[in-house]
């Protein structure tokens, strides 16, 4: 018998099958050990040793791996066939190496580009040897990413409080949302005016024909730049005679573009369906590793993480057998389309992401999957099989037109274009992103009426529309991922992980499937561009980039690399030693002055404050992150945040406190005011002065007088329990809306609550939390999914939870990845969060019973000194012993998370 050993357990029953009794094959559901998130676990001054750490799941699934292999004729390495697939490879083995399992075993690896009996069958017959270029790759790059990770990072807590980390890609796709949003800030539209004629022909049909020369001038998009030039152009226009000089009908071929990789998939999927990068690459993994049709679990695509635009040659003659059979022997061209990549950096050749099976239409699988699982593969089949059609043919009309108007003369376009013959367009048609035209299919133009030359047009109407330029548009994930291909920054098959870094870290935020930068995200930009200026640089990562691949291309050795790195960075860390907060906020005021200090209309100084008239105003750095405040605190005490989409905004409506009316009880003076952590309403003045924070979902400009009355009343008395007879309250906590009656709180749906709830829904809320005290008076959480068996017992589900969806198993729950949809969670997603938790939990069950157990042991010792002697020698055996065992525990327990 053979162990195959692949990443995922879904694969690894289909794979199974395929190979019969004779294998068996387990799953290392993904990375079995990986460094550990604490300073240390990378060693420059010892020649970049990689200290790995094993958890506690991969634990129990290496021994399972190594009591197979033992009692096995041999190994297959099938992990997935990329850099991250070798990588796990060469950890699997290395560990089992060190398990001494191995022996003289054959161990091979083996790569599955699709997940059908064919490909995995062929594959099996094709071993190689672990690609050592590859895998020295992967840890040049786990390297640098960790040490940029866990030495630039501590430079930005001490020195930008509230900043959460640094990354050697992340920071660079940062900085291009935030440069984007600079060039927003900055930009200053022109004006511009579009200049066209409504004409007929002499048989009465209509066109519009566009201005394009003026007086023997050509004139561009921007040529008209005010009214009284546009007047002009159309009182000529308005009195001229117009006349056909000439009519040229010109046919053009429009090709397909190459099958999809891993970036222009997300990009397609994002325009077309709306998917994120993340979602894309969840719904794209579960049709690699295979789909149930009819009882066998087929995979639908190739693997999708791949810079390649190529299909093997059994694949192109299959698209165009598909082509022949589907659309007609017409929409075959006579030659095989082969593409060629054009990426500056491009991973490691692998097939382009297509179908595994072509006459697998889109319509023939439809009642196997899910709504996004059909809408994806319906994308990729499409694009697929338009890769292998014939060009379409289309004819492009342009007529030249000229208007005289007793000698002063303009010239005008029109252009139509006719498609005679659709070819690949039947099947796929890209579609616009941010402005940007179509690459296939565009035919905006339309169709011309018949037009001849030297023939006389008669004028029906001249149309002058005054129109202004546009600033950029920001960046949607689908853009970023283009243009961060295009620079040649980071990996396509790791773009998914960065953009949900960024979100993650709260450094961007997505508006109308926008990438606006968050103030957190400028301030880390502007610091590192002032501070870190060539690690932000888009050739620097670029460069670094085409060394990790001459790295995989056994044409660099990955320790000289890091290297290099290394001394310059090592050295501009420690620069920064020295550097002072108050210079830090001296760069961070003039590289985003116009942010945070934007004009004001009476054209005053924005730098002065506005309350006091003297003190000036800077950013400041709190715990929570940046404000503005002013310089003469405490005297002053004016403060304004920066709002979470960027901009310096001071609520209460201006800079300055916004009355609202006097309390009738106390007399003292209600108002709206703006602080460090947000709106919030005061009465009164001084440190005795109330204050209450405005509700999720209330709007200062929503904000009067009894609105904040009814907050600055909180909490307040909603009656005596019919039962106890004591007082029940509500109020607004840590927590959000809440009763409370006898110590006991129970969490109310929303601030309306608050202020509007009786003794009666009191009473009953309190009930329900009596009898769900888990539940922080809720009801049970729902069950989104049921999910089977658990191997070990027990049924699995997905739930709803205060703190959102979660996967439950008995007493353990997993929570949900951020984003992740409740309804497209797998067993094996499942089973590898229920692990991971439980592992968690573990650690924490572990450490109390030992501070329980240490807790009781001071406890006697305490209490009886005699005992306390006699025990000394076995006791101080014990502690040589835990002292001895200390290092590998910390090792294993302590994580502070950086990258």
């Amino acid at each position: 018998m053979n162990v195959v050993v692949v990443e995922s357990p879904a694969k690894a029953k289909t794979i199974n099958k395929y190979l019969g009794s004779g294998y068996k094959v387990l799953a290392s559901f993904g990375h079995v050990r990986d460094l550990p998130a604490k300073d240390g676990s990378v060693l420059p001054d010892q020649d970049f040793e990689m200290l790995w750490e094993v958890d506690t799941a991969s634990q129990k699934r290496m021994k399972d791996i190594a009591d197979a292999v033992k009692s096995s004729d041999g190994l297959f390495l099938a992990t997935d066939p990329d850099r991250e697939g070798e990588a796990i490879s060469w950890h699997v083995l290395d560990l089992l190496k060190k398990k001494r399992v191995i022996g003289d075993k054959p161990v091979k690896r083996v790569v599955f580009n699709a997940i059908t009996k064919k490909a995995v069958l062929d594959a099996m017959a094709n071993p190689r040897d672990i690609d050592t270029p590859l895998v020295d790759a992967y840890l040049a790059r786990r390297a640098l990413d960790y040490l940029v990770g866990f030495n630039l990072s501590p430079v930005l807590w001490r020195k930008l409080p509230g900043a959460r980390s640094a990354g050697r890609v992340q920071s660079v796709a940062l900085r291009l949302v935030c440069d984007r949003e600079t060039e927003i800030e900055r930009f200053v539209a022109e004006e511009y005016w579009n200049i066209s004629a409504l004409l007929k022909t002499p048989r009465g049909d209509e066109f519009e024909a566009k201005l394009v020369s003026h007086q023997g001038k050509r004139m561009q998009r921007n040529s008209v730049t005010n009214s009284e030039q546009a007047a002009g152009i159309k009182a000529l226009l308005e009195g001229a005679a117009f006349a056909v000089d000439s009519v040229e009908a010109k046919p053009v071929k429009r090709n397909p573009g190459p099958p999809f990789t891993t970036s222009t998939l997300q990009q397609a999927a994002s325009s077309k369906l709306g998917f994120s990068a993340s979602r894309t690459m969840q719904v794209a993994q579960k049709l690699y590793e295979g789909i149930d049709i009819g009882g066998e679990t087929v995979g639908l695509i190739t693997y999708m993480r791949t810079d390649g635009v190529q299909m093997a040659p059994e694949a192109i003659e299959a698209a165009r057998s598909a082509v022949a059979e589907q659309f007609g022997l017409r929409y075959v061209p006579e030659k095989a389309r082969i593409y060629s990549t054009k990426a500056k950096n491009a991973q490691e050749a692998h097939e382009a992401i297509r179908p595994t099976d072509f006459n697998r239409s889109p319509d023939k699988v439809r009642r196997f999957l899910d709504a996004d699982q059909l809408r994806l593969y319906d994308l990729i089949w499409k694009r697929g099989i338009a890769s292998q059609m014939a060009s379409a043919e289309i004819e492009r009309t342009t007529v030249e037109i000229l208007a005289d108007n007793k000698g002063d003369k303009a010239g005008l376009r029109a252009v139509g274009s006719v498609i005679r013959f659709d070819g690949f367009i039947a099947a796929y048609t890209d579609q616009k992103e941010d402005g940007e035209p179509a690459e296939d299919g565009d035919d905006e133009d339309g169709r011309l009426p018949e037009i001849n030359a030297r023939e006389a047009l008669a004028k029906s109407k001249i149309n002058s529309s005054q129109h202004f330029t546009e600033p950029p548009p920001r960046y949607s994930e689908a853009s970023l991922i283009k243009k961060m291909e295009e620079l040649g920054i980071g990996r396509p098959s790791t773009y998914a992980a960065t953009l949900k870094t960024l979100s993650d870290r709260e450094y961007v935020i997505m508006d109308k499937r926008k990438l606006v930068p968050h103030s957190k995200g400028r301030l880390v930009t502007a610091f590192l561009e002032n501070f870190f200026t060539k690690y932000v640089e888009y050739d620097f990562t670029a460069d670094l980039e085409e060394k990790l691949d001459k790295i995989s291309a056994g044409e660099l050795n990955w320790k000289d690399v890091l290297r290099d790195f290394w001394n310059d960075f090592f050295s501009q860390i420690e620069d920064t030693k020295e550097l002072r907060v108050t210079n830090v906020l001296d760069a961070l005021n003039e590289a985003l002055a116009p942010l945070v200090f934007p004009k004001r209309e009476d054209g005053s100084d924005p730098r002065i404050c506005q309350v006091c008239g003297t003190g000036n105003l800077s950013l400041k750095l709190g715990k929570y992150g940046a404000f503005v405040g002013c310089s003469n605190y405490p005297e002053c005490n004016y403060t304004r945040q920066l709002t979470n989409d960027g901009n310096a905004e001071a609520d209460a409506g201006g800079n300055e406190p916004k009355a609202l009316g006097k309390d009738p009880v106390t007399e003292e003076e209600i108002t709206l005011r703006s602080g460090r952590f947000g709106p919030y309403v005061q009465r009164g003045d001084g440190k005795e002065a109330k204050r209450s924070s405005l509700p999720k979902g209330w709007a200062p400009g929503d904000i009067d007088f009894e609105k904040a009355l009814s907050l600055l009343s909180l909490p307040r008395d909603v009656g005596p329990h019919p039962e106890t007879g004591k007082m029940i309250s509500a109020g607004l906590g840590r927590y959000g809306p809440f009763v409370l009656h006898d110590g006991t709180y129970a969490n109310l749906e929303g601030i309306e609550d608050v202020l509007s709830i009786g003794i009666n829904r009191a009473v009953t809320v309190l009930a329900e939390k009596k009898a769900n005290p888990g539940g922080r008076g809720r009801t049970a959480a729902v069950a989104l999914k049921e999910l089977g068996e658990h191997p070990d017992g027990g049924a699995m589900t997905v739930r709803d939870g205060r703190f959102g969806p979660y996967v439950n198993w008995g007493k353990v729950n997993a929570t949900l990845p951020k984003g992740k949809d409740p309804q497209s969670v797998s067993v094996e997603e499942a089973l590898v969060l229920i692990a991971e938790r439980a592992a968690k939990d573990g650690g924490k069950v572990k450490a109390k019973k030992a501070s329980a157990k240490t807790a009781k042991a001071k406890a006697g010792d305490a209490t009886d000194s005699k005992p306390k002697k006699a025990a000394a020698k076995p006791k101080a055996k014990t502690a040589a012993k835990a002292t001895a065992k200390a290092p590998a525990k910390a090792k294993t327990t302590t994580k502070k998370s950086a990258t």
